[in-house]
């Protein structure tokens, strides 16, 4: 069994030949990827933001940085400075360790899971990708888990269009779906 990185540098060699690129530095790459959570739930519950936090760190192996509202809006109950997500940005070894995690054991995990859809793709190359409950991530203990919450998966590419990063990514196993165009 190869590891991701091996997948990852196999699947670059075939993209070079696909595209007819002559320089394996002009294949498109994965740049970085982004787990955010919304903590909208924080307002009421002081101890939310730090039971995510602790659990967003197990899944990535990286600690969040917690991010506050710029300004306040009343409508929300929304003070400037209050927390309202947490988002961990990773690279290198640990950004293919959690996608190497994601595609291999937390979407088959995924309740009714029937593949991940082809338009979440932003026009320049990057995939967006929501998961309902984060308990899907084998480091999650159930027992400890309180409320559970989703995250948001911002997989970066190198790509110029959403065709190349979308070939890339179909060769690293991701699981679009086969209807989905």
């Amino acid at each position: 069994m190869n590891t991701f990185k091996e997948r990852y540098s196999m699947a670059r060699a075939e993209l070079k030949k696909e595209l007819g690129l002559k320089s394996l530095e002009a294949v498109p790459r994965i740049s970085r990827v982004s787990v955010s959570v919304g903590a909208g739930h924080a307002v009421g519950d002081p101890n939310y933001i730090e039971q995510v936090s602790r659990e967003l760190a197990l899944i990535t192996g990286q600690k969040p940085i917690i991010r506050k509202a710029k300004k306040s809006i009343a409508g929300f109950k929304l003070r400037e400075g209050t927390p309202v997500g947490l988002l961990v940005t990773l690279r290198g070894k640990r950004m293919y360790d959690f996608l190497n995690k994601l595609v291999n054991v937390a979407l088959p995990r995924v309740r009714d899971f029937q593949g991940i859809s082809a338009k979440s793709f932003d026009g320049h190359g990057n995939y967006t990708l929501g998961i309902g409950e984060h308990v899907v991530f084998p480091e999650v203990v159930l027992d400890n888990v309180e409320k559970t919450f989703g995250l948001s998966v911002v997989i970066g590419t190198t790509a110029q269009s959403d065709a190349v990063a979308k070939q890339l990514l179909e060769k690293l196993n991701f699981p679009f779906r086969d209807n989905d165009e």
